[in-house]
């Protein structure tokens, strides 16, 4: 395969899954590159760059933006209009995965993952934050929007029809919100008092969201109908 024209490019690129495909352009960047052709090499050395680049930001299994997304954007965000940060865990996920098979818990994540995304305001991103735990990050938002923002995802999530997934699978989020509205706001901070909170969710009993009202920690009742799975 000494010479590479356009339809052969074409062909050999075309439906390629994206780590494939990256690794396609790197090589015919090579063979260009062999070629004395080095308008072409930089061509797909800069779509091979920018398919490392995309796939980097995003999480391979849920489609959310992933740590190092959220570990980059995050600290760039202004919190003059209001900026809220929530981490968010699944109740009881060894448990799901334990009793169902780590395949269905996989499914699991995708679907919260989905349903975590849904109604976030225009600035707003989901990040999966590691293991079974996510991110919403909020901005441009106050404290009492934040707090119905994440409430609805609380929701969602408890209402979900899972017994279409697999009879008998309930699955729940508990939710710790740390919002700021004046000054500079230390990423790691931020994220540190949302871990707070979602532990008081946690301890009052899972699939509830926590926040901070003032000074005072509140943990948001839930039905009797959510109780966590």
């Amino acid at each position: 395969m000494a010479e590479v024209g356009v339809a052969a490019e074409d062909e050999l690129t075309a439906g390629a899954p994206a780590p494939d495909l990256l690794s396609l352009h790197e090589t015919i960047a090579g063979m260009f590159a062999k070629q004395g052709d080095w308008r072409r090499a930089y061509e797909h050395l800069r779509s091979a760059l920018d398919i490392a680049r995309a796939g980097s930001l995003r999480d391979t299994l849920t489609s959310s933006y992933n740590r190092r997304y959220l570990d980059e954007r995050l600290p760039g965000l202004p919190a003059s209009r209001g900026l809220a940060v929530a981490l968010i865990d699944l109740d009881r996920f060894k448990h799901v995965n334990d009793t169902y098979g780590h395949l269905l818990g996989d499914r699991v994540l995708c679907r919260v993952a989905d349903l975590l995304q849904e109604e976030l305001p225009p600035e707003g991103f989901c990040a999966r934050y590691g293991g079974e735990e996510f991110a919403l990050v909020l901005p441009g938002v106050d404290a009492p929007g934040a707090v119905r923002i994440v409430e609805a995802a609380r929701t969602r999530v408890a209402r979900h029809p899972w017994s279409e997934l697999q009879p008998g699978l309930r699955v729940t989020i508990s939710a710790g919100l740390a919002h700021s509205s004046a000054g500079p706001v230390s990423a790691q901070r931020q994220l540190l008092r949302a871990d707070n909170l979602l532990y008081a969710a946690k301890r009052a009993g899972r699939n509830k969201v926590a926040y901070h009202d003032r000074e005072t920690t509140r943990v948001l009742p839930t039905l009797s109908n959510e109780k966590a799975g």
